[in-house]
């Protein structure tokens, strides 16, 4: 199969298009628009780097060290030392997928012509992952201001050829892999190294991860939730369209619709339609779209903010080419100092999602602890028919109320945290990468509270026969029994938890949702 071609559009990628860069298989172009914008901006940066007038990060130290002046012989050093002493990274290297989206980030916000880079670090960047080139980016290390500058140095030594790749999940020499892929190493020049690694590029890569990751989670949730209410005989009433009207949030709007459509045809709702003398069901069945619309509502404004900076310049200081500027006040351009590199947005927004993400595992835990509740649910005690010499599900809810309260402990807010750096010139970080990397425990252990639930709830359902429910939880219900057969009696089961956890986490339940007919998107619509 031939590689998919995207062309980077400086300012103007859509979330899509991100997500394909984050799938890989990619290969990028860059728009030939962008070429005069990146000229006038590299020609600012020249013209600063032979006169005499101090510009920061073009002849001067970096930070604190701003007021130190450097002298023109030692302009290519600096940006050469500046890569190698900020590549200081540690932890377990960043999966491919957000080093993926760091190089493609990094050269759109370069190719706007506000960074003062000459063509050849974009098309380094843009080579790279063309080639498919990983380069390890150590995980920690980052606070999310002055930009994401431990991660950034170290995909850009492995561009220099002095740091390392990952070919095949070992670590290999960067020039060793760059020469293999016919890729001449980046000699930098004035301003080209604080240009690459002065951005946010690796929080907003981490957030859009999450972002991309977990979509099909939640699109699980919304169909084993489904399967719950189902299997618990809850009424569908909760979710008439004209409850949510009334209260006119999109995101409960759109999953009470989802419910509804998901529930459609259900023999088994049709079997206690009278008769059964429960007045409201409880709030973790009724209350789903209230819970998980307000959590679809945060992600989606989630997404609107990291595409706004997945689109951004956000480095220091920035290049306004004379034909931009037209001041006759600044016939050579202007580099302005200022504080894009601060994470602030990304670091909020994640936070937002954790809450979001940390709720919907929440909500799941309280629907498994009231199938196992005989005295709620009506089905056998902890989903078993001979409780007492079997335990059934009893303590795979243990594991999911351990995973839920993990969760909420990792919730809590990282952009409330700063230590200043940099001998407190930096006096005011995001902790922004933080925020953003802790995201992908958080949405792995709530596929394994959403695994453990569909599980709960196909045994449920097995009570109910030969009653039916609806077309797309029975096909929900079939994908399930394909790996994971009823437990009637107890058994080993932490293997059919880790099957249902990666069905839910790998798109399998979106197939059967994206059959229904007219349902809106979560956040994007590839």
């Amino acid at each position: 199969m031939a590689e998919a071609t995207l062309t980077l559009r400086p300012g103007r990628l859509a979330l899509e298009e991100l997500q394909a860069l984050h799938a890989g298989g990619v290969r990028l172009t860059l728009d030939p628009a962008a070429a005069p914008a990146i000229a006038a901006s590299a020609a600012v940066v020249q013209r600063a780097a032979a006169g005499d007038a101090p510009v920061y990060g073009v002849n001067t130290g970096f930070g604190k060290l701003a007021s130190t002046r450097i002298s023109a012989e030692d302009l290519a050093t600096l940006q050469w030392n500046l890569i190698r002493s900020h590549s200081v990274g540690v932890g377990e290297p960043l999966a491919a997928a957000v080093v993926r989206l760091m190089l493609g980030l990094k050269a759109a916000s370069l190719a706007r012509g506000h960074s003062g880079v000459r063509p050849v670090v974009i098309e380094t960047l843009i080579a790279a992952n063309n080639a498919g080139l990983v380069p390890v980016v150590p995980s920690q290390g980052s606070v999310g201001a002055s930009g994401d500058l431990a991660p950034l140095s170290h995909m850009t030594l492995a561009l220099m050829g002095e740091g390392a790749f990952l070919v095949d999940g070992a670590r290999r020499p960067a020039a060793e892999v760059l020469r293999a892929a016919g890729i001449a190493p980046l000699r930098l020049q004035a301003k080209e190294g604080l240009a690459l690694i002065n951005g946010t590029q690796t929080s907003t890569a981490l957030a859009l991860h999450a972002l991309f990751t977990f979509e099909p989670v939640l699109e699980a949730a919304l169909v084993v939730g489904a399967l719950t209410v189902d299997a618990a005989r809850g009424s569908d009433g909760p979710f008439d369209p004209r409850i949510h009207a009334l209260r006119g949030q999109p995101g409960q709007i759109d999953v009470a619709q989802y419910y509804r459509q998901l529930l459609s045809g259900s023999a088994i709702r049709k079997s206690h339609l009278e008769g059964d003398d429960r007045v409201q069901d409880p709030y973790c069945l009724r209350c789903q779209p209230q819970v998980v619309g307000a959590c679809l509502d945060q992600l989606r404004h989630a997404a609107l903010v990291l595409l706004r900076e997945a689109n951004a310049v956000t480095d220091n200081p920035l290049v306004f080419a004379p034909e931009a500027e037209g001041l006759g006040s600044e016939p050579f351009g202007a580099m302005i100092s200022g504080g894009n590199f601060h994470a602030e947005p990304v670091a909020l927004t994640c936070d937002a999602m954790a809450c979001a993400i940390a709720e919907v595992g929440a909500i799941a835990e309280r629907r498994i602890a009231m199938l196992i509740d005989a005295g709620v649910s009506r089905l056998p005690p902890f989903l078993t028919p001979n409780a007492g010499l079997n335990s059934g599900f009893m303590i795979a809810h243990v594991t999911a109320a351990s995973l839920a309260s993990e969760n909420k402990s990792l919730a809590h807010p990282a952009s409330v945290d700063s230590l200043p750096t940099s001998a407190n010139q930096e006096d005011h970080v995001s902790m922004a990468t933080f925020a953003a990397r802790r995201l992908q425990p958080m949405i792995a252990n709530v596929a394994h509270i959403l695994g453990i639930e569909w599980l709960a709830a196909a045994q449920g359902v097995e009570f109910l026969r030969p009653l039916a429910s609806s077309p797309p939880l029975e096909a929900a219900h079939a994908l399930l029994r394909r790996d994971c057969p009823a437990m009637m009696t107890d058994r080993y089961l932490a293997p059919d938890i880790e099957r249902a956890a990666r069905l839910v986490g790998d798109g399998s339940l979106t197939r059967i949702l994206r059959t229904l007919p007219a349902l809106p998107v979560l956040w994007c619509a590839a």
